[in-house]
């Protein structure tokens, strides 16, 4: 696997990440994670850019573009649900791109975003939830030292229906 690294959305990486998005999103549809026509309107998808940086300023989210050696962006990798105060936790999430799908880049990149977690973010814990069929990811979290906590029945209401989430957790401290 190449190199990676992962860079702190800005305001300047939106026309790149569009490109991104519109040229992997018959994938993410496949794959259970649609975002509907209406966040693919280069408008829309400015005005959604804005407000993520936005609420990183406020400490809600932190949301990285995963950039290979050739300066190409290949996935996403984001802490999302930020809570401080006595739980100081945040919930982890992560796409990759088709065309750099099963090469590592998804390991990497948690690994990284650990690691900014602790370091830059300060957080306590990490959780994250997958879909009972996403092996490949549920594989992600448990090479980076994420433990099974459990499943919710029927947790979130994709394509059409509910499905079921296995959830994961990491203490970082």
């Amino acid at each position: 696997m190449a190199e990676i690294r992962i860079k702190l959305l800005e305001e300047s990486d939106t026309e790149k990440l569009y490109q991104f998005e519109i040229q992997n999103r018959n994938f993410f549809d496949r794959m259970g994670f649609s975002r509907g026509d209406h966040y693919y309107d280069i408008d829309n998808f400015e005005d959604i850019i804005k407000e993520i940086v936005a609420e990183q300023e406020e400490g809600l989210v932190y949301m990285y573009l995963i950039i290979n050696e050739g300066d190409e962006i290949v996935g996403r990798v984001n802490l999302v649900s930020v809570v401080r105060g006595s739980l100081n936790k945040a919930e982890l999430g992560y796409r990759i791109g088709e065309a750099y799908q099963g090469k590592g880049y998804g390991t990497k990149a948690v690994k990284l975003i650990l690691k900014e977690a602790v370091d830059t973010h300060k957080l306590h814990r990490v959780e994250a939830g997958t879909s009972p069929d996403n092996i490949g990811s549920q594989i992600v979290l448990i090479k980076n030292g994420f433990q099974f906590t459990g499943r919710n029945n029927k947790y979130i209401y994709q394509n059409g229906r509910w499905e079921d989430s296995v959830n994961f957790e990491k203490v970082l401290d």
